[in-house]
């Protein structure tokens, strides 16, 4: 199962807790990770990735084992600590301000 934290604004959204768990089929991608989000809480879709280009919206960052993932390809392998469970996949927030 993959651990799955996100930020305040997409948890009330979706109903769900501080970390939710995904059952990801083949292999655990960035882009799989979001899709099986997406299909479970689809309240959710076009929150994180735009809905035509599945690109990451500007003001969400992805994380993994400490790795800001934010800007590597959509078809990137998840870390094997993430992949086990160990470690969350955990999307932020970004905060922007003058």
């Amino acid at each position: 199962m993959i651990r799955v934290v996100l930020p305040y604004h997409l948890r009330n959204l979706a109903h769900v807790g501080s970390e939710v768990q995904l059952d990801v089929p083949g292999p655990v991608t960035i882009s799989s990770v979001l899709d099986v989000l997406e299909t479970r809480y689809p309240m959710l879709c076009g929150t994180i990735r735009d809905h035509g280009t599945k690109e990451r919206r500007a003001f969400l960052r992805f994380f993994a084992c400490e790795q800001d993932m934010s800007h590597d390809s959509a078809d990137t392998p998840l870390p094997n600590e993430v992949v086990s469970g160990k470690e969350p996949f955990i999307v932020i927030g970004a905060i922007a301000g003058g």
